[in-house]
This record gives structure tokens, C-alpha cells and sequence, in this order.
């Protein structure tokens, strides 16, 4: 693959003047020297550009997005020829983390969606970020049984989901905005929201959350990092702020789950999350249950 994107490059070097500089190939030199982003220029698939100081390539043909706003179209690009994602958890980890599941839910996804909050599993000291990585993924385990549904089983549930009382509707329909992704993102208003952080269309097209491993990893992402939800904290300052795992349960699944709610749901989840921090090879800390 880094093969197919060092020919691309050199092709787009030669058909798109401006956008690499001629002979820095991917992962050719350990000093990058491709050309300042340009706002409204066309950029294709492989090209790469200096934005604000650092180096990104286009995931996707896009018309001159952002960088660092529309993280769909770009990832973090280094010198050496990779993206970056600092995630302390390999691909076969990962794998052995999650024998069963779908083949949707790719590590390449979510190692790309990482690209878009740099902070989260790379935030203080290894134990810390080990820890993170652990917490989320034990809760994603959760959601999604072991990383193995992509959407909500309960269609009768569908309904539910679509507010039409607020000012942007629920314009893909009003049995769309069902739960989907890691973290199953659910209800007209999250998708805004992300839409709106992610700078993708998911309002109105919210099957992008089912239908791209890198989108459906970007949503739990954003609320992981972002997002209090029921809870008073987001789970990623939860994690780097030394407050526990049970914490992440609470902005997750606040009182469904929490104070007395249902203790064998919270339980399947620090169980997960014990075993992640295992593998790991660091203890889980204190405060596990909410």
C-alpha cells in the first residue's frame, strides 16, 4: 500500500504542479518539503502540503478543505513516510483484543480517525495513555459486543431518535438517526454536533457512520473527547485527569448504568477494561465503578 501511495505521489508531482515538490516521494527523504496548503485549490488523494507548521495528506480528493478542520480529507503526515497516531495499542493487539470482530471495524479506521484528536491515548505519562486507550476501547467492546454490530439491533427503537421540534429537523428522515459507530451515535442532535466538529455531512447522510470504518471511529472520537454527556466530565479528561474508569461509564451511560442501575452492565465493562489494561501491561487505577 505505501508502495501504491509513493507512485501516486510522484504521478500527482508530475500532473499537478505545486502540490509535492518534485523528487520528495513518500517516505523517499527524512525532510519534508512539499508546498504550503492553498486554500480553494484542488488537491487529489496522496497529495501532501505543509499547514500551519506541519504536514498533512489527502485521505480523499477534496476542494481545498482544511487540514486540521475537515480531518476526513487529511491525515497527520511525518517524513519518514507514515501517518502518525502515537496509539499505544499495535494491530495485532488490537486484533487480540477483538478476535470476533467485524472486518468494518479496521484498525487502519481508527488509527486514521485518531488523526483528528491527537490528545486522546497521548496525553501525560505511558500509564496514562495506555490506561485511555484501554478505557475506550473496553467501552466501544461494550457497545458494540465485542466490536462485532455496526448499528442498533432494536429498530423499534428508530423512531425515537429524530427531534423534529429542533430548527434543523431530521432532513435524512425520521428513522435515520439510530444508534451506529463504536460508541453507537444516536439522536438528530448528536449527529449535528459531530457534523458540525467533524466537518461531515452526517446530518443528512448519517450512513457515512456505517458505511466508512475511518467516520464511524471519528463520531466515538468526538465523543469521547468532547462530550460530557450524562455525565459532568468527558471521559477523555475523565482518563488523563486521574478520575477513573467509572467515570467514563457515567458520561457513557450516566444513571442507566450508574448508582445501583444496572451493576452487571457497569461490571462486563471494568471487566473489559481490567483485561485491556493487562495486555497493556499496566494496572487499571482506582475509582473502576460509577
Amino acid at each position: 500500500m505505501r508502495k501504491l501511495i509513493s507512485l501516486v505521489v510522484a504521478l500527482v508531482a508530475l500532473l499537478v504542479p505545486g502540490v509535492v515538490s518534485v523528487g520528495s516521494a513518500v517516505g523517499a527523504t527524512t525532510a519534508c518539503s512539499y508546498t504550503n496548503w492553498v486554500q480553494g485549490q484542488w488537491y487529489v488523494t496522496g497529495n501532501i502540503v505543509k499547514f500551519e507548521g506541519s504536514y498533512y495528506i489527502a485521505e480523499y480528493d477534496n476542494p481545498g478543505y482544511s487540514p486540521t478542520v475537515s480531518t476526513w480529507y487529511w491525515d497527520p503526515y511525518n517524513c519518514d513516510g507514515g501517518s502518525t497516531s502515537g496509539f499505544p495499542v499495535s494491530e495485532s493487539l488490537f486484533n487480540q483484543m477483538f478476535p470476533n470482530r467485524n472486518s468494518f471495524y479496521t484498525y487502519s479506521g481508527l488509527t486514521t480517525a485518531i488523526s483528528a484528536y491527537p490528545g486522546f491515548a497521548n496525553t501525560g505519562d505511558d500509564t496514562t495513555k495506555k490506561r485511555e486507550a484501554a478505557a475506550f476501547l473496553a467501552n466501544v467492546n461494550h457497545e458494540t459486543g465485542g466490536l462485532v454490530y455496526i448499528k442498533e439491533i432494536n429498530e423499534a427503537n428508530y423512531p425515537t431518535y429524530c427531534h423534529p421540534e429542533l430548527p434543523y429537523g431530521c432532513p435524512a428522515g425520521p428513522n435515520a438517526y439510530y444508534g451506529r459507530g463504536p460508541i453507537q451515535l444516536s439522536h438528530n442532535f448528536n449527529y449535528k454536533a459531530a457534523s458540525d466538529a467533524l466537518g461531515l455531512p452526517l446530518l443528512t447522510n448519517p450512513w457515512l457512520v456505517e458505511q466508512d470504518s475511518a467516520v464511524s471511529w471519528k463520531t466515538a472520537l468526538w465523543f469521547w473527547n468532547t462530550q460530557t454527556g450524562a455525565g459532568t466530565m468527558t471521559a477523555h479528561n475523565a482518563m488523563v485527569n486521574n478520575q477513573g474508569f467509572g467515570q467514563t461509564i457515567r458520561t457513557i451511560n450516566g444513571s442507566i448504568e450508574c448508582n445501583g442501575g444496572n451493576p452487571a452492565q457497569v461490571e462486563a465493562r471494568v471487566s473489559a477494561y481490567r483485561r485491556f489494561t493487562g495486555l497493556l501491561g499496566v494496572t487499571p487505577g482506582d475509582n473502576l465503578y460509577c
